[in-house]
């Protein structure tokens, strides 16, 4: 059972959190000029990454799985999955203004 109590909390984590994040950030990236029709999936992309470090360094210790397998991603992979968030969520803007320069 509390196998099943983790599941539908990761799914309501990265489903309701996610899009609810992924809406904001595409709101934003419209206020901006962004053609989030073609770019804004790559934010959508960062969210869950971030999504994910979250989970796995802070969240999963806080909940109703108390098995196996619950440990921390190693040191240096939250620095770089972080990195490459960073980068998909700057990602949009820049390509974006590239496309306009270039047409």
């Amino acid at each position: 059972m509390r196998v099943l109590l983790e599941l539908i909390r990761i799914i309501l984590i990265f489903g309701i959190a996610g899009a609810i994040i992924s809406a904001i950030l595409n709101g934003i990236y419209t206020n901006i000029g962004v053609n989030t029709k073609q770019y804004g999936w790559l934010g959508s992309v960062a969210v869950l990454i971030l999504l994910f470090v979250w989970y796995r360094n802070k969240l999963q210790f806080r909940g109703w799985y108390a098995g196996k397998g619950k440990e921390r991603l190693p040191k240096v992979a939250p620095q770089i999955l972080i990195m490459c968030s960073l980068l998909l969520l700057c990602a949009p803007p820049l390509l974006s203004v590239l496309q306009m320069v270039l047409q």
